[in-house]
């Protein structure tokens, strides 16, 4: 392929085909008509942790009409909160309405990109998951779609799990071949996840369930409700109905920001009230005092409640809040010497937030790894783009998550921030832009600071690096998801240094300096006329203006 003036069109590598990657690639086409790019997803399908989540009772706490493309409303969504089948369904169907398994390679994933400072461009390696054969390939803009939650994460004080005479497994690795009736089932773990599954493997009365919790959860009431036909009629057929309800969504959840500002005192202890007065109120009387949180709501991600604590009044359910030594051959020993006979043991122990696909060298030789070691944690300008690496954005990357809020929502800003830094490179304007270290470290001396005056500075969670509260926070945005979206709007083009742009360049500013001409100019005839008619000289008028606007 070649542009118009016979440059050859620059390709684009997508790393990864989950909601990410999918949104990357419809945005590429949508908004930019651009078809030169492949997507590497090392799986043999799509659809990322929808895809590799599949445990009884696994969706989205995040209400559907929010947890979707903006540029892809759905009508049908069937309820407010919406479960994992009906999620991976609405991405599959985006993935093929934009044709794209014809740019996907599946079961290839990248192994290394490097960055070539002569040739301004990636030099990539991809390796066949299946047969180990490596690939050589180039791009000259990346995209790191590799999302958040990157792998099972076991605990790595509770070992021995190769002694079990039962079947163990995690909840991200579901063994549905497996049936839990009249089984002893023993649950680690009392997350988001787990909340959700032991509801649903408990509803069989001839399952007895034990569920070991180290750290108490905050949770709140879920209401979730069915839309009804005619709802959703409205919702596919009246102009405006369907955004707005999302928009009054969105509205509504980006002020529950506030409760985790702690300088917001009345608002946070008001929000502990609450919903410590739900788990009381739900939960068995002679156990609410063990499950409400010593740390602030929110510190840990609040679970929406699925039914999880109605659960523990089952006569077959049962919580302990025991340490675990370890897991023996019969099943747990706890730490009092004492052990728990199991059939099965399920962990619900979250995931790894370590971006070890983030395979990536930049033009300062120096690995992605090795340059957040030196910021002592993951580190990026508006999670998206970091100093050292020219032409790579990565998505959902270090502190853009929120603990209540749409992540798709802000990885849009993120891919519309990465569409206007790459159209020059793709119009054969410019070969690259880079966020420079200046702007990289205010940014993040800012964000940082935010984040010092947070619930979350206030317990171990995976929002920090390690899990370990003294450590860098390096999962979270400190404010609404509203104001990452103003960030990320427009371009700032001082932040970036570009190679190959200095026309294009001297063209924008050019264009910049006109605009804001023609903005003094309309200024200073209004403000002008007001001067005369009190006697006051245009001159000096126009002058004051220009320096104004200029200066």
């Amino acid at each position: 392929m070649a542009l118009a003036d016979g440059k050859c069109t620059p390709r684009i590598i997508i790393v990864g085909a989950g909601l990410a990657g999918i949104s990357t690639a419809i945005a590429l086409k949508k908004q930019l008509g651009f078809e030169n790019f492949t997507i590497y997803e090392k799986a043999t399908e799509v659809g990322g942790t929808w895809r590799d989540n599949t445990y009884p009772g696994c969706g989205s706490d995040v209400p559907g009409h929010w947890y979707s493309l903006s540029t892809e409303l759905n009508p049908e969504w069937s309820s407010y909160y919406v479960n994992q089948p009906e999620i991976r369904a609405y991405w599959e169907g985006l993935y093929h309405k934009y044709d794209l398994p014809t740019k996907t390679k599946l079961g290839h994933g990248v192994t290394s990109a490097e960055w070539d400072s002569d040739c301004q461009l990636y030099r990539v390696e991809v390796e066949e998951v299946a047969t180990g054969k490596k690939i050589q390939t180039e791009a000259e803009i990346m995209f790191y779609a590799i999302g958040g939650f990157m792998s099972p994460m076991f605990p790595k004080d509770v070992g021995g799990v190769e002694k079990f005479r039962g079947v163990a497994w995690h909840s991200a690795r579901w063994r549905h071949d497996v049936d839990l009736k009249g089984k002893r089932v023993g649950v680690i773990g009392n997350g988001c996840s787990a909340a959700q599954f032991v509801p649903e493997i408990s509803a069989d009365p001839s399952v007895e369930v034990i569920n070991f919790c180290r750290t108490p959860q905050w949770y709140l009431p879920r209401g979730n409700f069915h839309y009804p036909k005619w709802v959703q009629w409205i919702f596919g057929h009246v102009p405006l109905a369907m955004r707005l309800y999302r928009n009054w969504i969105m509205a509504r959840s980006d002020l529950s920001f506030l409760a985790f500002r702690k300088n917001n005192r009345i608002l946070v202890a008001l929000t502990r009230r609450l919903l410590s007065l739900y788990i009381k109120r739900t939960a068995p009387k002679d156990q609410a005092a063990a499950l409400i949180p010593t740390y602030a709501p929110g510190c840990k991600r609040i679970i929406v409640d699925p039914g999880y604590l109605q659960a523990l009044h089952r006569p077959n359910v049962a919580i302990s809040w025991d340490a675990i030594k370890g897991i023996v051959e019969e099943g747990i020993e706890l730490r009092s010497g004492k052990i728990v006979p199991l059939d099965i043991i399920i962990f619900g122990t979250g995931y790894s937030t370590e971006a070890v696909d983030l395979r990536l060298r930049g033009s300062k030789k120096t690995t992605a790894h090795e340059y957040f070691e030196t910021q002592g944690g993951g580190t990026a300008y508006l999670g998206t783009c970091m100093p050292g690496f020219p032409n790579c954005f990565s998505l959902l990357g270090p502190n853009v998550a929120t603990g209540h809020a749409s992540v798709i929502f802000s990885e849009e800003a993120q891919i519309g921030l990465a569409i206007q830094l790459i159209k020059p490179i793709l119009d054969g304007k410019a070969k690259s832009f880079e966020v420079t270290d200046e702007a990289t470290n205010r940014y993040n001396t800012w964000l940082q600071n935010r984040l010092s005056l947070s619930v979350w500075t206030d317990c171990h969670s995976y929002y920090h690096v390690g899990n370990q509260k003294q450590t860098k926070i390096v999962a979270t945005f400190p404010g609404p998801v509203a104001l990452f979206w103003w960030f990320a709007r427009r371009v700032r083009w001082d932040d970036f240094t570009g190679v190959g742009a200095e026309a294009w360049e001297k063209q924008r500013r050019w264009n910049t300096f006109g605009k804001r001409g023609i903005l003094v100019g309309l200024l200073a005839l209004a403000a002008g006329l007001g001067y005369l008619l009190n006697g006051q000289p245009l001159l000096e008028l126009v002058r004051r203006v220009i320096s104004s606007v200029v200066g």
